[in-house]
C-alpha cells in the first residue's frame, strides 16, 4: 500500500515546502487541505483512515501545518480526538516549522555544552522563540522571554507589543518587556546563552551588545533575512566563535533542520500511534545533532 500524508494546513494555500519535503522523505502521496479549521478535522481524518484495516494504518499519516501554532495545536487535539480504539495514525505538528527549526537549534547547542543550570535570554516572543524556551527549560535553563524595545524597529516599521508575549505569560514563563536599548542590555548582563527570534529583518543586538558581554558564552539568531537580528554574526553561523562566542545563524540550523524533517516524516509511517510534537520533534534532532 501506497504511504499517504494527509497534509492539514491552516492557511488559504497549503505550504508546497512541506509538501515537497515530505515526497523528499518518501512519502508517496500527499493530499493537502486548505484553510482547516477545528470542526473540520474529524471527517478528514476517519474519511482517511477508515481506508484501512488496523493492520495497515501505519501507510497513513496527519501533518499540521499553517502560520498560526496555536490553531495547529488545536488541529493537533482534534485530530487525536478523532482516533480511537485501534483506529488510530500517527501525526506531526509544525507549524511555521517551529519545532523543526527549535528542535534542531536547541539540540545542536545543547551537544556542542551543557545546558544545565544556565541562564538563557530569549529576546522575542515568536512562535520558534516560545518552543525554544520551553526545550531550554527542559534541560535545565533558567529562561527569561524578553521582549524588543520600540525604539529597534524604527519609524518605518511602528511598534507593536506581538502576541508571543502574552502567551509567554500563560504560560507561566518570566517575561520582561524593557522600555529602551539600555533596559535590553540590562536583561543581558548575566546571560550565557542568547537567542535573538524577533520579527524578519530587524537588527535588534548590537555588536556592542555582546561582543565585550563577559557572561555570554553561546548566540543564535534565528533571523536569516538581512539585516541579520545580530549584528556582527552570519546567518550561515554554525556553531562557529566568533569573538569567544559560539554562534548559530539561521542558515546555520538549516542543514540538519531539514534532514530532522525528513526523518520525522519517514518515523511517521514506521508506527501507526506516533505523536510528534515539540518534544518529540526534539528527541528526533538530538539523536540526529
Amino acid at each position: 500500500m501506497r504511504k499517504i500524508l494527509l497534509q492539514l494546513d491552516t492557511d488559504e494555500h497549503p505550504s508546497p515546502f512541506d509538501a515537497i519535503v515530505a515526497y523528499d522523505a518518501g512519502v508517496d502521496v500527499v493530499l493537502p487541505y486548505p484553510g482547516v479549521t477545528p470542526p473540520t478535522v474529524r471527517k478528514l481524518v476517519q474519511g482517511a483512515f477508515f481506508t484501512r484495516g488496523v493492520g495497515d494504518l501505519a501507510t497513513i499519516a496527519v501533518w499540521i501545518g499553517g502560520s498560526s501554532v496555536p490553531l495547529g495545536e488545536e488541529i493537533l487535539e482534534q485530530v487525536q480526538d478523532a482516533c480511537f480504539g485501534p483506529f488510530r495514525v500517527s501525526i506531526m505538528l509544525d507549524t511555521n516549522g517551529c519545532n523543526t527549526t527549535a528542535g534542531t537549534a536547541i539540540a545542536m547547542i545543547g551537544k556542542a555544552r551543557d545546558l544545565t543550570n544556565r541562564r538563557a535570554v530569549i529576546v522575542g516572543a515568536g512562535p520558534v522563540g516560545l518552543r525554544s524556551a520551553t526545550l531550554l527549560i527542559a534541560q535545565g535553563c533558567e529562561v527569561t522571554v524578553c521582549g524588543i524595545p520600540p525604539e529597534v524597529f524604527g519609524a518605518d516599521r511602528p511598534y507593536r507589543s506581538p502576541a508571543g508575549l502574552a502567551i509567554a505569560k500563560r504560560m507561566g514563563l518570566h517575561v520582561v518587556e524593557p522600555a529602551d536599548r539600555a533596559g535590553l542590555a540590562a536583561v543581558l548582563q548575566d546571560a550565557w546563552i542568547v537567542l535573538c527570534a524577533g520579527p524578519s529583518g530587524i537588527p535588534i543586538l548590537r555588536e556592542e551588545d555582546w561582543l565585550e558581554h563577559p557572561a555570554i558564552e553561546v548566540l543564535a539568531d534565528y533571523n536569516a533575512a538581512e539585516p541579520l537580528g545580530i549584528e556582527g554574526v552570519k546567518a550561515t553561523d554554525a556553531l562557529v566563535e566568533r569573538n569567544g562566542k559560539l554562534v548559530l545563524g539561521a542558515l546555520g540550523v538549516g542543514e540538519l533542520k531539514m534532514r530532522v524533517h525528513k526523518a520525522c516524516v519517514r518515523r511517521l509511517f514506521e508506527r501507526n500511534d506516533l505523536v510528534l510534537d515539540v518534544d518529540g520533534v526534539y528527541a528526533v534532532a538530538a539523536e540526529l545533532a
